[in-house]
């Protein structure tokens, strides 16, 4: 159950209800049960509902003291009997929309705070809430029910679709922001990219180039506290259609995101590489400038990426191979290691 100090909870529904809301089907139990919170299989307590993802969580789902369950068709013969159970190919998708009919996001109700600081050529639509101490520069364009987090800075011509959040501490500038999107805490987007000519030592230093291009990010993407996105140097850096992004991933200028790319934490990318849809890349993934990056490609954590990925190509380890390839080479050194360990004994 969610701490009611900070998440306000909706009515209860029935379990016929939550079955058409979480777009799954009732395995077992009664349509007219009524459910008044969701909770983890653990701390489920009567008249809840819980989430078994997989096999992984099966003791728990024996032990749990929840009224019902979404689940998978093959976890379902192994929930106990005083369980209603819906069920679904993808439960924590299901989950996910009922939570959401539970706990619906806050709707903005257009407060703009005294100490805002709002150039008067600003435009902002109807019902858009600005926090304490924000920056709103000269042309900047927010649409219907965006949100602006205290203490943001929103630059000189930079425009906001409808229904966008900023937290706060954010900078965004030479940026052209989509449909609900969300901004996390911290996030740095817009300032110029790492980009000079190198100097050897005998020309007077190193000479900046002037960055001219911008950062556009499209509609239901997402991205994380403290990222940091440069915008580009002459390409505009884009940030493709439902990407996610987590905490503290670096984007450097002309980088190009397709449509749905997953980003975790402490990611780098350099300049000018380009995703195609749907790629995913693990915790501190790491890729060189000017790749090509095909779609559905999937790169585990810490990969060292310096190379052209291929469409659909599962990579791992440092720098990046195919996987079964990695998994070879770990195996050999382990066996090597422990080779070497008995002779040093012997």
């Amino acid at each position: 159950m969610a701490d009611p100090r900070f998440y306000k909870k909706n009515a209860s529904f029935t379990l016929a209800h939550l079955a058409e809301q979480g777009q799954c089907k009732i395995g077992r139990g009664n349509p007219a049960l009524l459910i008044k919170d969701i909770a983890s299989l653990e701390t489920a307590e009567s008249s809840h509902l819980a989430l078994c993802r997989s096999a992984k969580y099966t003791k728990e789902l024996e032990k749990t003291k929840a009224s019902a369950c979404i689940l998978s068709e093959e976890m379902a013969a192994k929930a106990p009997h005083h369980l209603a159970l819906l069920v679904t190919k993808h439960p924590h998708r299901s989950f996910a929309l009922i939570a959401t009919a539970f706990y619906p996001a806050k709707t903005t109700a257009g407060d703009i705070a005294p100490t805002a600081v709002i150039h008067p050529t600003a435009k902002l639509g109807k019902n858009v809430e600005v926090g304490p101490m924000v920056v709103i520069g000269a042309n900047a364009e927010l649409g219907s029910g965006v949100k602006i987090g205290p203490l943001t800075v929103i630059g000189e011509g930079v425009i906001i679709g409808d229904d966008s959040i900023i937290g706060s501490h954010v900078t965004l500038s030479h940026a052209l922001v989509g449909q609900h999107v969300h901004i996390k805490p911290g996030a740095r987007i817009g300032q110029s990219g790492f980009g000079f000519f190198m100097d050897s030592g005998d020309m007077g230093g190193h000479v900046p180039v002037p960055q001219l291009g911008r950062v556009i990010i499209h509609d239901f993407v997402e991205i994380g506290a403290n990222t940091t996105i440069d915008r580009g140097s002459g390409e505009d850096t884009v940030i493709g259609h439902g990407t996610r992004i987590d905490n503290l991933v670096q984007v450097a200028h002309n980088v190009q995101f397709g449509k749905g790319c997953v980003m975790v934490a402490q990611t780098g990318v350099a300049g000018s590489t380009k995703f195609g849809n749907y790629v995913a890349a693990g915790g501190q993934a790491g890729f060189a400038d000017n790749l090509k990056i095909g779609t559905g490609a999937r790169l585990g954590a810490q990969c060292g990426i310096m190379r052209d990925v291929l469409e659909g190509e599962i990579l791992a380890g440092s720098p990046a191979m195919p996987l079964k390839t990695h998994y070879r080479q770990v195996a050999v050194l382990k066996r090597l290691t422990e080779e070497n360990r008995k002779k040093i004994n012997s």
